[in-house]
């Protein structure tokens, strides 16, 4: 049996923490071996399990945008340097035919794998075009390292190749294979006299725009709109400011009783079925598998007209996407939708048929498969 590592950054459950999930079940079925090394336990851990990974903690450090300061960064690259020694010393005593490196913010896996001659795969979830052209490439020039790159939008891909040209004979697009709600999905249970539920699903940050999404609630209030925001998600470590600067907002009065902040919740189908429509707000956004997510769940969905989501939402037909950063322009969407139950019931429908059609599991495992069987046969 063929042996795969995967390192990846996070034990949590967003994006391209579920993601993995679905390559797991790929490798699982191509006949892998996988071991899954995290830097910390958490929900993520008994998943990986259930898809058959053995699972290994192994401190190391994951790059933020945070840590990207004088101050932080000295710390930083002494932790990679000591992470690249211990990794490859890992890869050797695993002696893998195979390296998974999910997301490009451990780039020190890559080169512990060059180290081990192992030959890698880089899956990109987090090219978000909107860094200098310096830190851009600084960012991509990892990835000169891994045999194949895979993104998960063709924005991202551009943004790498645009970053560094020579990425493109090896970089590849996979749209991210997203499941659909464990029952069929049903038409809004809004009742007359119901207040309108918008949904936010995501990490909270400003990244994700969540506090766009509160912005447009207030006005919409102030249109005379009864309608309540629930807000799904939590920080990165760092960003607990930015989760205070929102529960702030969410008192003052003319958002006081209209916003609730859940925390991490998963799974969110049954928050998903009981609003009448989804925001994406992001300010950057490589993919988007909480826009993918709100189609399947036949949903509505307003999103920012920004890089993947772009991809994932045909504007008109399967949603509706708007200026990103543009409060006014999120609201009025969303005023539009919620006036509308024509409209409304059109793009939940069509978006369901375009989301299942094109962002099932099945063609991402395939896929997933054929890049694994590519790199574990060419030389190191």
């Amino acid at each position: 049996m063929r042996r795969l590592v995967v390192a990846h950054p996070s034990p949590d459950l967003y994006g391209s923490d579920r993601q993995l999930l679905r390559s797991l079940v790929a490798a699982r079925d191509g006949g892998w071996d996988v071991l899954v090394v995290l830097p910390a336990d958490g929900p993520l851990v008994p998943l990986l399990r259930e898809c058959g990974a053995r699972v290994r903690v192994v401190p190391f450090p994951v790059l933020r945008k945070s840590l990207l300061r004088p101050r932080a960064l000295l710390g930083l690259l002494v932790g990679a340097a000591r992470s690249i020694v211990g990794a490859a010393r890992l890869l050797r005593r695993e002696r893998p035919d195979a390296m998974y490196v999910n997301t490009v913010t451990i780039p020190w896996w890559l080169a512990a794998a060059r180290l081990a001659r192992t030959p890698a795969l880089c899956h990109v979830h987090e090219a978000e075009g909107d860094d200098s052209r310096t830190v851009a490439t600084a960012l991509a020039l990892p990835l000169l390292l891994a045999r194949r790159v895979v993104t998960n939008s063709r924005a991202s891909a551009a943004t790498l190749t645009r970053a560094l040209p020579r990425l493109s004979a090896r970089t590849s697009v996979l749209h991210n294979g997203v499941p659909g709600p464990p029952v069929p999905p049903t038409a809004s249970p809004r009742q007359d006299g119901d207040p309108w539920r918008v949904a936010y699903v995501g990490r909270l940050s400003p990244r994700k725009g969540t506090d766009l999404a509160l912005e447009a609630i207030a006005l919409l209030t102030s249109r005379g709109l009864d309608v309540r925001l629930d807000v799904l998600g939590s920080t990165f470590p760092g960003y607990e400011w930015f989760e205070d600067e929102l529960r702030a907002r969410a008192d003052e009065p003319d958002l006081a009783g209209l916003v609730t902040l859940h925390g991490y919740v998963n799974p969110t189908w049954d928050a998903l079925a009981s609003c009448d429509v989804v925001v994406v707000p992001s300010r950057a956004e490589p993919f988007g598998n909480t826009a993918v997510e709100g189609l399947l769940a036949r949903r509505p969905v307003v999103a920012a007209r920004v890089q993947g989501l772009a991809e994932v939402v045909d504007d008109g037909r399967t949603g509706l996407l708007v200026a990103p950063d543009d409060a006014m322009a999120l609201a009025d969407a969303l005023d539009r939708v919620l006036r509308d139950d024509v409209l409304r019931t059109r793009l939940a429908d069509e978006g369901l048929r375009d989301a299942a059609e094109r962002f099932g599991t099945e063609l991402y495992e395939r896929r997933v498969r054929e890049l694994l069987d590519a790199i574990s046969g060419a030389s190191a």
